[in-house]
């Protein structure tokens, strides 16, 4: 399964957040989904996408919930140095 996020250009976001958010995001799915370990990317684009191939309806609305609750909780494991 690959997944792939992406981040509208014109989102402001802090120095690092964006490997920050693939790390936390890589780290949470791969406790459901251990084959897609790997395959998490998280980059800047023209909008904000999930992509999930490789994986059925269920997983990709599994994944967008990991999403979601990965973004609400940045304060907790998303530190600037």
């Amino acid at each position: 399964m690959r997944i792939e996020v992406t981040i509208a250009r014109t989102t402001t976001l802090p120095p690092g957040a964006v490997d920050a958010l693939s790390q936390e995001l890589t780290r949470r799915i791969s406790h459901q989904y251990p084959d897609a370990e790997n395959h998490v990317h998280v980059r800047y684009a023209g909008s904000n996408n999930l992509s999930v191939t490789g994986g059925g309806k269920e997983d990709k609305a599994r994944i967008s919930e990991i999403l979601q609750e990965t973004w609400e909780s940045a304060d907790d494991w998303f530190f600037q140095s």
